[in-house]
């Protein structure tokens, strides 16, 4: 793994079906796996590294291969919002519907210049792909 893809913002998120999620955010969004652990009881994530092709990623597990509730485990069953800077968002649209990605905002040109589309994962998560890559700072 590069420099690239270690730094950075990592979200975590957590999924009732691990598995389909990373069908999903592979499949659909065109994350990479680069690193998948396996849970109890058999077919759940303990925990997966995700990263996105223009640099950091994403931490994903199931609900069910945590052998005790905690904090995180509250997050499955909660909405989660990611954006992902992408160059091209209209190559990625149909990967996305395609992969069981439910449409809230259709590819769309913004007013402050980017090229957006935002779908519902098969767990409700939004996420919005899209041109913007944010301000620098001065």
């Amino acid at each position: 793994m590069d420099k690239q893809n270690v730094i950075g913002v990592w979200p975590t998120l957590l999924y009732r079906d691990g598995q389909a999620a990373l069908k999903f955010l592979t499949d659909g969004l065109g994350f990479t796996v680069t690193a998948s652990y396996p849970g109890a009881p058999a077919g759940s994530i303990a925990h997966a590294v995700l990263t996105w092709p223009a640099g950091g990623g994403i931490m994903v597990s199931s609900v069910d291969a945590k052998p005790e509730p905690d904090e995180f485990s509250e997050l499955a069953g909660q909405i989660h919002s990611v954006y992902l800077v992408h160059d091209d968002p209209d190559s990625l649209f149909g990967h996305a519907v395609g992969a069981g990605g439910v449409v809230v905002r259709e590819l769309h040109d913004t007013d402050y210049g980017s090229r957006d589309f935002t779908v519902r994962d098969p767990e409700g998560n939004l996420w919005s792909v899209g041109t913007y890559a944010g301000e620098l700072a001065e």
